[in-house]
């Protein structure tokens, strides 16, 4: 009996104690539950907090910089550290120079062999140092023999063997590096430049308007390869030849090569504008450069009857030697091996120039936003 009444008392106490332990239970149940919530909603504001800082920032840039193009693999730098440009300047190893002096405007640059020496001196001595930055790019690998020169210093040397000039302003005549000249003088070593003077070239090119242009062949001294480039005498330029040119005939309404509207490519001179147009236009593979010639009125900035054009009054003589294709060292090569080398050089122009074509004729079929200017 007694058994009996301790298990009713302990079940009155015990339930007693649920009574009294269930609400504190739910108080603090319910409180960690609302500081949660409390806690959540001040993460909540915090980030949003966060989210509106980083919006306002957006907001605060000009909406140019949404569409504003900056060259490629610089949209990590401020734009004012961007130097997009270069030149030819040589500069000081100990700071500014003293002297300053007014740089040169114009380019002129020729692919040199060391068996030519007199004839690239005749020619660099008529381009002042004053206007003219010279760079020679040595195809026979020889520079030290250039030494004696009293241009050596100033000059620009760049070695590659057997390297064509097509090849060497490719890769380093690009129009960012020379932009800051006027003029760029692209020619060939081999040739007479007794009648010519650069000052007066210069200033008939930019009186007529020229973008691309080449003095006159001498007709009794040069290889000529097309009528128009050859000399008219008591001219002081011309643009077109009158006459008939193989099938085609050739007059004033004439419109394009080989008519007029192109230079040959010995001596071509370009204008800053039409120099990149044209840079773009060398296939990087193909070195001889056969092609270019009757396409270069695309990069004529306008009329290419208009913009390009003949120089007679300052006229050369083009001697036509083949330098290219072996080294100034070789002295024993025989004649037979000699010509069996300008017979392979000579090959391999054709190959290239067919290849140009195919490309040109591929381009145009390809490309369904080009307009052809002159058809």
């Amino acid at each position: 009996m007694s058994t009996s009444k301790s298990s009713m008392i302990e079940s009155r106490n015990h339930k007693s104690c649920l009574r009294r332990v269930l609400p504190v239970l739910f108080l603090l149940s319910a409180g960690f539950f609302t500081g949660s919530v409390l806690l959540f909603a001040d993460y909540k504001q915090m980030i949003s907090g966060w989210t509106s800082v980083k919006v306002v920032v957006r907001d605060t840039r000009p909406e140019t910089c949404e569409t504003e193009k900056r060259p490629t693999g610089t949209e990590t730098l401020p734009k004012g550290i961007v130097s997009s440009l270069s030149n030819m300047e040589m500069r000081s190893l100990w700071g500014d120079d003293k002297k300053k002096t007014e740089k040169p405007k114009h380019v002129l640059a020729m692919a040199v062999g060391i068996k030519q020496k007199l004839s690239v001196k005749k020619i660099v001595q008529k381009f002042p140092s004053t206007d003219f930055v010279l760079i020679l790019f040595h195809y026979d690998g020889i520079i030290d023999e250039w030494r004696d020169m009293e241009w050596h210093h100033r000059a620009i040397h760049i070695s590659a063997m057997n390297q064509t000039k097509w090849w060497f302003a490719k890769r380093f005549l690009h129009p960012d590096i020379v932009s800051e000249y006027d003029y760029i003088f692209l020619w060939d070593e081999d040739l007479g430049v007794d009648d010519f003077h650069a000052g007066r070239y210069l200033s008939i090119i930019k009186e007529e308007g020229l973008h691309i242009s080449q003095p006159a062949l001498d007709p009794e001294s040069s290889e000529v390869h097309h009528h128009l480039t050859t000399r008219k005498h008591g001219s002081r330029i011309h643009r077109k030849v009158v006459r008939k040119i193989g099938q085609t005939r050739c007059d004033e309404n004439s419109k394009g090569p080989p008519c007029t509207g192109f230079v040959e490519m010995m001596a071509p001179v370009f204008s800053k504008a039409s120099w990149r147009c044209t840079w773009h236009m060398i296939q990087n593979d193909l070195v001889h450069g056969w092609g270019l010639d009757f396409q270069l009125g695309y990069c004529a900035q306008g009329d290419r009857t208009k913009n390009v054009g003949i120089v007679d009054s300052e006229y050369i003589v083009h001697y036509g030697l083949p330098t290219l294709g072996g080294s100034a060292s070789e002295k024993a090569q025989s004649s037979s091996n000699q010509s069996a080398v300008r017979l392979s050089v000579k090959k391999w122009s054709f190959v290239e120039l067919e290849r140009f074509k195919n490309r040109w004729k591929k381009a145009v079929k390809d490309d369904e936003c080009w307009t052809d200017t002159f058809q």
